[in-house]
């Protein structure tokens, strides 16, 4: 292998490296009359591996939207938003973003490194290291760098070598330095000045600025400094928080920190032989990073030792770069791979001493389905980077953040980025939160009569419709409708079930449909009539009687609410069939079906109950083809055979309650109850709260309720409804911990007066007394003084006692330990706590009640220090400061 392979790549740097150290040490064989270096076979083997697949690098530029890929020529890109016809010679590089090539390079060859001027606006200027060690500025065509003439100039070394990197300095962008292969004694790290071409320029009247040694006739642009002679320098990287500071890595085996300031000596080094694609972190000036092999290895400037963390990779490391818009967050590509490590490098500081920094991996993807070959970071767009593989076909990439959230009861918050945090408060999300919060303010479950919490929900038709059955059963059961039942809130399963069709079975009426005037049909209509089934019906609202006035207003109160065709198809049920043509023909026109109505109310009228007729079998053959469930309940009803109404009964888009009715009306008791237990087990299972009508308050209900929570998370329903309608069954573990959750929630978002006014209602059904919840204790013994009164009123005799007493029992020290109680600061008397009347009717007013500060510790009797409040600011004790009611979170609040 040749000292001059023009091959740029870690292994054939190594590789020539070991070469001269083989040389010096004399390792030399011969074989067959030529000259063989001595080296590694593995180490051969990977250069010539890596040799034959060639190179393909991409780099973001200053230039937000623009990016270069080179390796045998060099390309301008353009990145831009998605649009629904691309260009022809267009291509996606993500699904929001497209690229096309602006124009290509191709004067240079030999190209080993590029760097792009920082301080690019609207073109880019390149600075390209080559094979002969030269650095040439260049351009993709006329720019706006025409104007400082450095497009077409040289920085030339004085003799030829390899130019193995090429950076400007990121702060002071006119400064460029170059790393070179060694060559005798002469340095390996130049810097220049790029400013220099035009004061040389006008000086010399020279069109050409850089020479070499082939032209001597050419005056010479000499570097502003030179380091490390008789050295090999393979990667460098300037600081960004310090201008004047360069890190290289060198000779394979060293990393160098060199100063600007003093060319004379280097400012540190250590010894490794991670010398390969040396970068400092943008963020911090601190940590530096470079790579061997198949090890990254992480440096900490203040001790410059050892690495601080090494980073082991399964396969040779290509490329490492830092994320400059992410603090301390590192990416590598190792060879043949397809995705992307990036290391987030966390420091952990215990009271002044830093610990070993904590790094957490993580892969990510790009898209390609071939091997990534080199990838690059935006320099704005936080998390964002190109890859390019070896097909050439490029990704657009960005990086999903891990993101922490936390949470509070009303607001959500995490991380968005590097100096953002995202929020969700409740007031903007259509959750189930949101809703129980809003109720409860609103009082909702706690209102009393049923309906005004029906008013509260009636957005949601369920929840409405549980409140009007609590309604309806409370005015059923008060009315004497419904009697007999052990529940407080029977369901329909519940009445139905006292029908026997052996002893108490149902009556079976019998209408012929001539005689509801339809005179040409022949056959007749079969029904039946039990007092139970009457409470099914007045459960259901629905009418007892078809003749009846409810039936009218039943009906008029559902084309008020615009339901047209629910009231025609209870209309055909109650076998009123003229009226539900004439319901059908006042629709207007501007509902969802229009004219369609009025078709439908032709083909009413033209009912037929022959099974032959053509009427009954178009409408057999068109009921499928009705896309509204209450249209094909009505014919289905209507060309049922054999009093088979399985069709219209498990239609699911009709409601419950309509269908219990139907059922009630038309099943012969063998089927009814079947069909109800079916019913209520299919409901069950669906959480449906519809299905409460069914159940009632029994353990099916409970059921239900616990599915209806899991499915919507709203427990503040489930506790209210099962608060109300099963306060028999309060004690059961369940009940308990829905009301404990309930509570707790209110607690959480601190609406403690709503939470009151459930407490309040919750102890209206409950038979046990309240436990107390506030006492009062002795500050010196810690006794409790409450517990003394209540015991000394229980030992005072029994009722002709307490007929005859009317003294108050006070106290001004503490009955354990004799101790004064303190004095109100307003009246200056003992705060003695008054009992009320011996029976314990009477509650001492509050007026009386012990109050104090949380801050000062003054206080007095609640009464005598809301007056004072009421006239002053600050406590009542002499000399106290204290602002006690402004101290209050709910002062000034009505």
């Amino acid at each position: 292998m040749s000292e001059d392979c023009p091959f740029d790549c870690p292994e054939s740097q190594l590789a020539r490296e070991q070469i001269r150290e083989n040389k010096k040490k004399g390792r030399r064989k011969w074989k067959g009359g030529r000259r063989v270096v001595f080296q590694l076979p593995e180490l051969i083997d990977r250069i010539s591996t890596f040799n034959m697949s060639g190179k393909l690098e991409i780099q973001w530029s200053p230039i937000s939207h623009k990016f270069i890929t080179w390796g045998a020529e060099m390309s301008l890109y353009q990145v831009q938003p998605l649009t629904e016809e691309l260009p022809p010679t267009a291509f996606k590089v993500s699904d929001t973003h497209y690229a096309q090539v602006l124009t290509t390079n191709t004067n240079h060859h030999f190209v080993r490194s590029i760097d792009i001027y920082p301080k690019c606006e609207t073109d880019l200027l390149l600075a390209i290291g080559l094979a002969n060690g030269r650095v040439a500025l260049t351009t993709f065509g006329p720019s706006e760098h025409d104007a400082t003439g450095f497009p077409g100039k040289e920085l030339v070394p004085r003799h030829s070598r390899h130019c193995n990197a090429v950076q400007f300095n990121p702060t002071e962008h006119n400064l460029i330095a170059a790393g070179l292969d060694k060559y005798r004694s002469d340095n390996s790290i130049l810097i220049w000045d790029i400013n220099k071409f035009n004061s040389n320029n006008e000086a010399s009247h020279s069109g050409r600025m850089a020479v070499n040694t082939m032209a001597p006739a050419v005056e010479l642009v000499k570097p502003i400094a030179e380091f490390a002679p008789s050295e090999v320098t393979y990667s460098l990287a300037w600081f960004y928080g310090s201008s004047k500071l360069l890190a290289s890595g060198m000779n394979g085996k060293n990393i160098k920190i060199f100063d600007l300031r003093d060319p004379n000596k280097m400012v540190n080094s250590t010894s490794t032989k991670g010398v390969f694609n040396v970068c400092t972190n943008p963020n911090d000036d601190t940590h530096l990073a470079s790579f061997y092999d198949n090890q990254i290895c992480l440096w900490d400037m203040r001790n410059f030792e050892k690495p601080i963390v090494f980073i082991p990779q399964n396969k040779p490391v290509v490329k490492i770069e830092w994320c400059p818009t992410k603090y301390s967050s590192l990416a590598s590509l190792q060879r043949d791979s397809s995705v992307i490590n990036l290391y987030d490098i966390k420091q952990t500081v215990v009271s002044t001493d830093e610990l070993e920094p904590n790094v957490m991996e993580r892969i990510v993807t790009p898209g390609s389905p071939h091997n990534i070959t080199s990838f690059s970071w935006h320099a704005t767009d936080e998390n964002r980077l190109l890859t390019i593989a070896v097909s050439g076909s490029i990704k657009d990439y960005t990086v999903f953040d891990r993101i922490t959230v936390n949470w509070s009861t009303t607001t959500i918050v995490w991380s968005h980025g590097r100096k953002t945090l995202s929020y969700i408060n409740d007031a903007f999300v259509d959750d189930i939160s949101s809703h129980i919060k809003d109720r409860a303010k609103k009082r909702y479950g706690v209102q009393e009569e049923f309906a005004k919490n029906a008013e509260l929900v009636k957005d949601n038709l369920s929840l409405a419709n549980v409140w009007n059955w609590l309604q309806l059963t409370v005015k059923l059961a008060e009315g004497g409708m419904i009697r007999d039942t052990e529940e407080k809130h029977p369901g329909v399963l519940s009445v139905l079930s006292n029908i026997d069709p052996n002893q108490n079975k149902s009556d079976i009426v019998t209408m012929a449909w001539c005689d509801l005037g339809y005179p040409n049909c022949q056959s007749s209509i079969v029904f039946y009539r039990h007092e139970d089934r009457d409470k099914a019906l007045r459960l259901c609202s629905w009418p007892l009687e078809r003749d009846s006035q409810y039936l009218i207003d039943f009906i008029d109160h559902l084309e008020t609410a615009k339901a047209y065709t629910r009231a025609a198809t209870i209309a055909v049920f109650n076998l009123k069939l003229q009226l539900a043509i004439e319901i059908l023909n006042r629709a207007p026109n501007d509902t969802d079906y229009g004219s369609t109505l009025n078709v439908v109310a032709m083909a009413l009228s033209g009912f037929s109950d022959e099974p032959n007729s053509m009427w009954r079998q178009n409408c057999s053959i068109c009921i499928n083809k009705l896309s509204d469930p209450y249209l094909k309940a009505m014919f289905s009803f209507l060309t049922a055979l054999d009093y088979n109404y399985d069709d219209v009964l498990n239609e699911k888009g009709i409601a419950v309650d309509d269908r219990v009715a139907l059922a009630s009306l038309y099943l012969p008791d063998e089927k009814l109850l079947d069909y109800m237990k079916k019913l209520a087990e299919e409901l069950c299972s669906e959480g449906n709260l519809d299905g409460l009508l069914v159940t009632g308050n029994s353990d099916s209900g409970l059921k239900l309720l616990q599915k209806y929570l899991d499915n919507t998370g709203d427990i503040q329903s489930t506790t209210v409804i099962a608060t109300r309608a099963f306060h028999d069954d309060l004690t059961s573990e369940i009940v308990k911990n829905w009301i404990e959750n309930y509570r707790d929630l209110l607690n959480s978002w601190k609406m403690f007066h709503e939470r009151a006014d459930y407490d309040i209602m919750l102890a209206g059904f409950s038979t046990q007394k309240p436990p107390q919840q506030v006492y009062i204790s002795c500050n010196f013994c810690g006794k409790s003084i409450s517990a003394y009164l209540q015991n000394m009123d229980k030992s005072r005799g029994g009722p002709q006692l307490h007929k005859t007493t009317t003294t108050k029992a006070k106290l001004s020290s503490c009955p354990n330990c004799r101790k004064p109680l303190p004095r109100c600061c307003i009246c200056l008397q003992y705060m003695g706590t008054t009992t009320g009347e011996p029976s314990g009717s009477k509650m001492t007013p509050f007026e009386l009640w012990f109050t104090w500060c949380q801050t000062c510790r003054h206080g007095g009797h609640a009464g005598h220090l809301s007056k004072w409040f009421d006239e002053h600011q600050e406590c009542p004790v002499s000399g106290c400061k204290c602002k006690c009611m402004a101290l209050d979170a709910l002062a000034g609040q009505p």
